[in-house]
Formats: C-alpha cells, structure tokens, sequence
C-alpha cells in the first residue's frame, strides 16, 4: 500500500496498515497453498497408506469440501462477532489441524485433520476481508486493497503446486504442511498486536438488532455445497450415471434449491436475498469462478500432461510454472494500478480477454509432445497468468464493492465461494466435455464470452 492508502486508511491506522496488511495478505496466500499443497505427493500418500483411487480422491478434496461448504456461515460468523475475533478462532482450528496433519499415523485421522484445515480455513478467510474493511474504511483505499487482495489466492495455488513438487522431491509429503504451520504459528501471536480491535458491530440497515444467525440456512447452504462438490469431485473416477455421482448431485441440488425457499421465510437469512441482485457484483463473482476455473484446470491437466505424455518428473513438471508464477506477480503489481485508472470492469474485461488467448493457444500447441515446451506451453503459461491477475484484480473489487460494512464479512464468503466451488464445478464439466484440448477450448470460449457482459460493470 502507498502512502496515500495509508492516509485514507484512518485516523491513527496509517502506520499499522502495512503490516497488518502484509499479515492478513500472508494468510489468504496461506490457506490457498494448503488446498494445492497435497495435489502433487498424492502418489506418494497412496502408496504410503495403501490407498484406493476414490480415497485418493476424498483425500485431495476434503479440505475443498469444508472450506467452500462453511464459507457463507463464517463470513456471517464475521459480521456479528467481529472479524479479529472470528479470525483467532479459525486460526487456532487451521492450526491445531496442521498439527495433526503430517503426524497422521493412517489414513482416517489424515483425512478428518484435511476437513477440519477447511473448517479453519473457512473462518480465516472472510474474516480476514471483514477486518480489511476495517483498516481500509475509506473507499478508494478499500478499492485498492481490494484489488492487490483479488490476486492472492492464485498466487497461493501456484506456489502450493510449484513447492508441493520440490517437497516430494526432495523430502516427504509431511513436509507439505510446514508452510501452513509456520505461517499460522506466526499469525496467532501477531494477529492481536496488528489487527484493530473489533468495533461495536453495526447493526444491519434493515434492523434495529443484531442479527441472529440463520442456522437453518447454513445446514441447507453446508450440505447442498459440499454434496455437490463431492459429487462432481468423484466424476473423476466414476460416470455421471453413476449412483455414487448422481445420489450426491441430486441430493445437495435438492439441498440447493430449498436453501433461496428457507431464505425468503427467514428473517435474518444467511444470503439475503437482494444480495446478488446487484449487476456488478454477479459479474465480479462470475469473473472470479471463470478464472480460477481456468487457472486451476491448466495446472491439473498440464501437470499430468507433462509427466504422463513428457515424461517429466514432478519435480521438473513444477518447475514448469516458475514463469507462470513470475509473470503473476508481477501483473498483480500492476494490476491493482489499472483498477484506480481503467475502474474494475474495464480491467476484469480486459484480463478475461488476455486470459482467454492463453488459454487457446494452450489448447491449440501445448498438448503436442513434438512441439518444445519452450514453443508449444511456455507462452500460454505467460499470456494466461498475466489476464488472471487483471481479472481477479477487477473482479475483487467488483464482487465487495458497495457492500454495507454490516455484510462485509458475508461478502468476503461470498466471493472465496465463489473461488473455490468454481474450480470444482468448471472443472469437472469441462472435463466431461472430451480431451484435454477440447476442454481449454472451450474453457477460452468461456472466457470470451463474458468479456462483453462486463461492460454493465463499467458503470
């Protein structure tokens, strides 16, 4: 943050902005890296425990699960217990976690040490929006935080697949959880000392109270997003027509489609139902699953094309993005500057575009094997990560711009919903689609599409 940030950040705040700044930022890296960080050592995990394809598969998924399936009740969490508050408590969940992780004796305990990092993560994430909301109360500068915040989370799975190679490597797949160990052993003691202190938490515009929380909104919300992502998580190893993919998504469909029905009768809901009504912010959601959609997809069918059809080891196979990370950082300087100058839908328009010429030529020369990676991959890999970091800039700012400071803490649920369950259901469909060439082709003509829609945002 600049100087002029630290000024419109409040009084007495511009000091401590940075590294409180700097702390929050650190831990949405965090928790992004942890969903990445189990991807490559899966193998070795397998073999280690003796697993079954479809236990690989949970495995990989359960910290996903959890995470997107309590995103919408911790950001409620946030907004009336505080975001410092809620923030302690999901740290000391993800922490307590990331302890039982590596020291997992078996597969049972690893898994449900999985589940309860998403929990914790769950918590941590739009927390850590609602306390940004606090340090940055001026909008322009909210904008801008914002706008660097949007590029966090796909810095954190890039680094989450570039290291969970090296560590497999060269170490164990229980070295993959030192990252999130540190970084939370680190947090715990600094969050009180950097963090402001909880201000009375401001009544919601459309109440003389504090909300209550909506409990059977969040069991419908819960278990709809989990079921769902479960089902089209096992698509990977089973039909659709399949009793094991099918129960699932008709289930949490159900669950679903219930949840707006409950919400309508409820007085405190948990996703008030005007709150995707506004244009921009849809779009800024849809933006933000279309992108980490399409990134999240070319790391898993290129690090698979790379070893399986390349004959690369994991090692090298991770190294293979070492550009894609370093062109991401850099954009994502950029790009928060472009936000204050083009506004955020011109940017996120702008970055869709970009993002959709990578991932055609990705689609158009990357899967050949006579083709050198330096010709057929590496420009895709430079051309995609720079669209991404404009699109998830703009994006950010989009989906929690003009939200009342009584639901930042849903917004910042809303939009990390939309980041994770993104992946999963793009994924999955543009998998079912046919090849791998088909799918990024398609994945591009996504990307396309919604560049004209972003022009209502520009408003």
């Amino acid at each position: 943050m600049t100087a002029v940030d630290a000024a419109e950040a409040g009084p007495g705040r511009g000091r401590a902005t940075r590294p409180a700044f700097a702390l929050l930022g650190s831990l949405q890296v965090t928790l992004i890296f942890t969903l990445a960080a189990v991807a490559v050592p899966l193998p070795e995990i397998g073999r280690r425990f003796g697993l079954a394809r479809e236990e690989l598969i949970l495995l990989s998924a359960a910290y996903g699960l959890t995470f997107a399936g309590l995103l919408l009740f911790g950001g409620r969490l946030a907004d009336r217990y505080g975001g410092r508050r809620t923030l302690l408590a999901g740290l000391l969940l993800f922490g307590a976690a990331s302890v039982a992780a590596p020291l997992a004796p078996g597969y049972p305990p690893l898994l449900a040490a999985r589940f309860a990092q998403g929990a914790g993560a769950a918590l941590v994430a739009p927390a850590a929006m609602a306390v940004l909301r606090t340090l940055f109360p001026a909008p322009p500068a909210y904008r801008r935080a914002m706008a660097t915040w949007g590029g966090l989370s796909v810095l954190g799975a890039t680094a989450g697949n570039l290291l969970s190679g090296v560590i497999s490597a060269l170490l164990s797949w229980r070295w993959a959880f030192a990252a999130p160990l540190a970084v939370t052993i680190l947090a715990l003691p600094l969050a009180p000392r950097l963090l402001p202190v909880d201000e009375p938490r401001a009544r919601d515009a459309l109440h003389a109270r504090q909300p209550r929380l909506d409990l059977p909104g969040a069991l419908l919300a819960t278990a709809g997003i989990v079921a769902v992502s479960y089902g089209l998580v096992l698509t990977d190893a089973r039909p659709w027509t399949s009793a094991h993919v099918l129960g699932p998504l008709l289930g949490g469909g159900t669950l679903l489609a219930v949840f707006p029905v409950v919400e309508r009768r409820t007085t405190d809901p948990l996703l008030p139902p005007g709150f995707l009504r506004d244009a921009r912010r849809a779009l800024g959601l849809v933006a933000t699953a279309l992108t980490a959609a399409g990134t999240s997809t070319v790391f898993v069918l290129f690090s698979l094309h790379l070893q399986q059809e390349r004959g690369w080891s994991a090692l090298s196979a991770s190294a293979a993005f070492v550009p894609f990370a370093v062109v991401l950082v850099v954009c994502g300087r950029v790009a928060g500057r472009l936000v204050a100058w083009r506004g955020p839908g011109a940017v996120t328009g702008g970055g869709l575009a970009a993002g959709a010429a990578g991932l055609g030529l990705l689609a158009l020369t990357g899967f050949d094997a006579k083709i050198p990676y330096g010709y057929g991959v590496l420009p895709g890999l430079v051309l995609l990560p720079a669209g991404a970091a404009a699109a998830f800039a703009g994006a950010a700012v989009l989906a929690t711009d003009r939200v009342p400071a009584a639901r930042t803490g849903l917004a910042g649920g809303v939009h990390n919903t939309a980041m994770e369950v993104g992946p999963t259901l793009v994924l999955a469909l543009l998998l079912a689609t046919g090849g791998d060439r088909v799918s990024l082709a398609v994945a591009a003509g996504l990307f396309a599409l919604a560049v004209p829609l972003l022009r209502l945002a520009r408003s």
